[in-house]
């Protein structure tokens, strides 16, 4: 006898058909710290929306970001 198949629910946070990421799965593509992109993200760094209670970043805010540290000029250190 066969067994039944178990479809599961794809939460692959490098979906491109989401939307809205949690600050989580954006901090996992940028491949920095939850805490660090909240920083950014509450700091008006990386764009976000408030969706009800929840902060969601939209899934092109991610490239934008990482596109507008690309053009900032090279600090000394």
């Amino acid at each position: 006898m066969a067994e039944p198949q178990v479809t599961t629910l794809r939460t692959d946070p490098c979906d491109p058909s989401l939307a809205l990421l949690t600050v989580e799965e954006a901090a996992r593509r940028l491949r920095i710290g939850r805490t660090t992109c909240f920083r950014l993200v509450l700091a008006g760094e990386i764009e976000s929306v408030m969706v009800g209670r929840l902060r969601r970043v939209p899934s092109d805010a991610v490239p934008a970001y990482v596109a507008k540290l690309r053009h900032r000029p090279a600090q000394a250190a």
